[in-house]
C-alpha cells in the first residue's frame, strides 16, 4: 500500500521560512504527478503546487507563486515544498498526494488517489 508521511511543519512567524518533506513509500517516482494540498477546518481543500515526475512541469496556486518552491529527490521517494516569505493567510493543515498517470493531477484534489496525514502550518503576525 503506498504510504505518504509529512514532516517540517511548524510555528513560524509572518516573513520566514519553512520546508515541508513528503516521504512516499512502495512508490516509483517516475511516472506520476506530485501535489500539494492544504486545508483549513471548514474550508475545502486547495491545490497548492504539483509537479509531474515525468517531464518536471510544475503548477502553482496564484497566491503562492514567487514564494514557493517544489522539489524532488527522486532516489529518495521525496517531495519538499520550500515556503518563503511565509503569511498569516498560508496557515493550515498541509498535505501531499500522489495522482495516477492516467488522470494527471494539476491542483485538482479529485485527480489524486493517495494522501498523506498532513503538517501543520502555523504563520503568526
Amino acid at each position: 500500500e503506498v504510504q505518504l508521511v509529512e514532516s517540517g511543519g511548524g510555528l513560524v512567524q509572518a516573513g520566514g521560512p519553512l520546508r515541508l518533506s513528503c516521504v512516499a513509500s512502495e512508490i516509483t517516482f517516475d511516472e506520476y504527478t506530485i501535489g500539494w494540498f492544504r486545508q483549513v477546518p471548514g474550508k475545502e481543500r486547495e491545490g497548492v503546487s504539483s509537479i509531474s515526475i515525468t517531464d518536471g512541469s510544475t503548477d502553482y496556486a496564484d497566491s503562492v507563486k514567487g514564494r514557493f518552491t517544489i522539489s524532488t529527490d527522486n532516489a529518495k521517494n521525496t517531495v519538499y515544498l520550500q515556503m518563503n516569505n511565509l503569511r498569516p493567510e498560508d496557515t493550515a493543515d498541509y498535505y501531499c498526494a500522489v495522482a495516477l498517470p492516467c488522470v494527471g493531477g494539476g491542483l485538482i484534489p479529485n485527480r489524486y488517489t493517495y494522501w498523506g496525514q498532513g503538517t501543520q502550518v502555523t504563520v503568526s503576525s
